[in-house]
């Protein structure tokens, strides 16, 4: 199997972290570049970040998100926004942060991190909850809230292929 395959299928969501444990900024700094490091359409990287430490904001997040209790132990949190003004192909902002966001993702499993992506867009509750917690203006949509932290579990690989699912020059 090729070494950048293994590395993938290592990545999964982590929803336990070592409490306490330190991130740097610089790891954080390698994740940022990471994302944005993503393709984008037309290359108008239609992204916004929010690197989220302070432990009440926290929890203010884990009350409008029903599935991010694992913020409890993370050491900090992302939130991917898109940037509707940068954003001049309808739609395409969603595939865009997507990039980013997965980027983010293998990035901090690269550098010894666990991550877990928390889907935001398109709840209308929690895009509007968590723009209001963090202060998110107008022009600016909450898109994924990715929890970091130092690994308090290990999961084996991942390889979900399915032959089934894949077709080759029509359907």
């Amino acid at each position: 199997m090729p070494d950048a395959l293994e590395f993938i299928q290592k990545r999964r969501s982590i929803r336990k972290y070592q409490p306490g444990a330190e991130v740097s900024d610089e790891q954080v700094d390698v994740l940022l570049r990471a994302a944005m490091a993503a393709p984008s359409a037309s290359n108008q990287q239609a992204w916004a970040y929010i690197v989220i430490r302070d432990r009440d904001l926290l929890e203010e997040a884990m009350e409008v998100h029903p599935y991010a209790s694992m913020l409890r132990t993370a050491t900090l949190a992302i939130l991917v926004c898109g940037d509707l003004t940068r954003a001049h192909h309808e739609g395409m902002w969603i595939q865009d942060c997507s990039a980013a966001t997965q980027n983010i993702l293998l990035a901090a499993a690269n550098i010894g991190l666990g991550t877990c992506w928390c889907g935001v867009h398109p709840r209308p509750e929690r895009v509007e909850g968590l723009r209001k917690v963090f202060g998110v203006p107008d022009g600016i949509t909450p898109f994924a809230l990715i929890s970091v932290g130092v690994p308090a579990e290990e999961k084996p690989p991942a390889d979900y292929y399915d032959a089934e699912r894949v077709h080759h020059e029509t359907w």
